[in-house]
């Protein structure tokens, strides 16, 4: 959905997406007045971003299609220091060729969501080492540092709240994160004259930091938006689950499991998240929010949600196996499922456990399977094969005790050669894999 610029920050309001604003006034005379230059910073913390990122990423995709070009930012000089922000303990420290490699990694990533074309806001990626590699202590400490007051620094909720932690405070190397993320939005003002920059809420103190030094350093306005940090109604993190961390890297978390991400969403979160993560419109969302509440049926929210996330970080494809997998494991039927949706399974989709090297000709079915987690005890495995209640690769098994784990798992049962798919009852699933 594309709004214009003078719409946008309506729009962003309803959705629930501005925390603070500096200036509001002026700021919105500002991008009413044309094509605006902003930014946003992602440092390399890992090979990977994760779903925490999506809310700023998608903000520069929407600053973008109100006519405004983004600056994505990876962070190859702040990486190497790491940002204090609301941390309880100080980062790890990376080294340089650990950051470099990362950086190259969210570079392509960020990619994904903003366009590189021939038109006038075209986005760009910038890295922030390319201006401070070079930069000398004392040239730093002169022209950067001078204009920073230590008494309003910790006076910046973030720090504080690590100098008041008994037994942690803060080191000078990350106290200086603030200089040094002030330094970037001083820097790429007068690089591309970039006027705003916005970032999560726990960024404010960081981002008012440049909005000041780019004034006293250039003599130029600048502007800072934060965006709320995203929770869940439960109290739990958001971005979190019993297995990790939600990455956008397919090969950290498969489609499959991210799209079950927001499928499981709650109900009180699903219309919160559709306003936050995608793009159709306040009143399309308000609508379904109304037919979920008045139907009594199941909410299509949740569904609409996970298709629509899972279709911007993997796109068609993606969406598709997701869907697939969802489709077939619901049902049983998994006959459908290519070599490369088994392997999403058993990359996050369900408990697997691999018989590489096992002696299955001496391990009976009922103790692997116990083992495995699918039952309490091999007795209750036993039980459930007398019931025809264990179905490998979708066929009922009713067998005899004495029979090994390699009457079953034989290469020619198995789809492509070695994965099994084992269902015990109604509810228990377990992949095993040759």
């Amino acid at each position: 959905m594309t709004v214009s610029s003078k719409d946008l920050l309506n729009d962003l309001q309803a959705r629930g997406l501005i925390a603070q604003m500096t200036a509001e006034d002026e700021l919105r005379r500002h991008l009413d007045g044309g094509s605006r230059t902003l930014y946003c910073g992602f440092d390399p913390t890992a090979d990977s971003l994760h779903i925490g990122s999506l809310v700023p990423l998608l903000m520069l995709k929407r600053f973008q299609l109100a006519g405004h070009k983004p600056l994505a930012l990876v962070g190859g000089a702040t990486g190497l220091i790491g940002d204090p922000s609301f941390k309880a303990v100080e980062r790890k420290l990376n080294g340089p060729e650990v950051v470099a490699e990362w950086v190259e990694k969210l570079r392509a990533q960020v990619s994904q969501f903003i366009d590189f074309n021939d038109e006038a806001n075209s986005a760009e990626i910038v890295n922030n080492y390319d201006w401070t590699k070079d930069l000398s202590i004392l040239d730093f400490l002169r022209d950067v540092g001078k204009h920073f007051s230590i008494n309003a620094m910790i006076q910046k909720e973030s720090v504080k709240q690590r100098i008041n932690r008994e037994g942690e405070g803060i080191s000078f190397t990350e106290f200086t994160y603030m200089i040094l993320q002030s330094y970037d939005f001083a820097e790429l003002n007068r690089r591309h004259n970039c006027t705003l920059q916005i970032g999560g809420s726990d960024q404010w103190g960081n981002i008012t930091g440049g909005t000041d030094l780019t004034r006293r350093q250039n003599g130029n306005q600048a502007f800072g938006l934060t965006m709320p940090l995203v929770t869940k109604s439960d109290g739990t993190k958001f971005g979190k689950t019993e297995t990790g961390t939600i990455w956008l890297d397919s090969s950290k978390t498969s489609q499959y499991a991210f799209y079950q991400f927001w499928l499981n969403s709650a109900d009180a979160d699903a219309y919160k998240f559709l306003k936050y993560f995608t793009f159709l419109s306040v009143e399309e969302i308000d609508a379904i929010e109304k037919q979920d509440k008045e139907g009594g049926g199941k909410p299509q929210g949740q569904s609409i949600l996970a298709r629509e996330v899972t279709k911007l970080v993997h796109g068609d494809d993606g969406l598709q196996a997701a869907e697939r997998i969802t489709q077939a494991l619901f049902s049983g039927d998994v006959d459908s499922l290519s070599e490369q949706d088994l392997a999403q399974i058993q990359q996050d989709g369900l408990p697997s456990s691999s018989l590489f090297g096992i002696d299955l000709s001496s391990v009976p079915l009922t103790s692997l399977m116990a083992d495995s987690g699918l039952a309490a005890s091999g007795k209750q495995v036993k039980d459930a094969l007398q019931r025809n209640s264990v179905f490998v690769n979708g066929v009922a098994k009713g067998l005899d005790d004495n029979m090994s784990a390699a009457d079953i798992f034989k290469s020619e049962n198995g789809y492509y050669g070695k994965y099994f798919l084992v269902k015990l009852g109604k509810k228990k699933h377990h992949l095993f894999v040759l």
